[in-house]
């Protein structure tokens, strides 16, 4: 869990019994392997309006993953950007209101430079009260829409210009 907001982490809800690492910064054990919580902020004054955020950092496959939850700072700290060295699959807000806007989220992709970056925390016809995508993916180099929920990572190389994967809608 990235933060501990009452609409992000109903965990009980889910089913069967799996491994829940809290947002709590720190190297934590999973059945997956080591997960890195790196601490971020929900808002950009420094966490004092809604809080804090964790970016959550693991390794899946042989790619290495990180989800912003809802980081909402303008920037990564240069301290906490070097825990992120090395992303190959981005997950990251983009539509604004409580966290970063298209436009910083394009900066921070850019910066990482994942293979992939998947943009989050947008508005759909089921949330309406952000921003779209569309400034996210517009200041992307390379799109790609998604009819379905999933994608063929086969025939990307690493290191590559970050690929923007927009999922289909829900």
């Amino acid at each position: 869990m990235t933060h501990e907001h009452r609409d992000h982490n109903a965990v009980e809800v889910i089913d069967g019994e799996p491994a829940l690492v809290r947002s709590v910064a720190g190297t934590h054990s999973s059945p997956l392997g080591d997960v890195v919580a790196v601490a971020s902020e929900h808002d950009g004054a420094a966490g004092t309006e809604r809080g804090p955020n964790t970016i959550v950092v693991f390794d899946l496959d042989g790619l290495r993953v990180a989800h912003f939850g809802d980081f909402g700072q303008a920037a990564l700290r240069p301290e906490r950007r070097a825990r992120l060295d090395g992303i190959d699959l981005l997950f990251i807000p983009v539509g604004g209101g409580p966290t970063i806007d298209g436009a910083a989220a394009a900066a921070i992709a850019k910066d990482l430079a994942p293979s992939w970056a998947v943009p989050t925390h947008y508005k759909t016809e089921r949330v309406n009260f952000l921003d779209t995508e569309e400034a996210f993916v517009d200041a992307m180099p390379r799109t790609e829409r998604l009819a379905a929920p999933s994608f063929d990572t086969g025939d990307l190389e690493k290191g590559s210009e970050p690929l923007v994967v927009v999922p289909a809608a829900p």
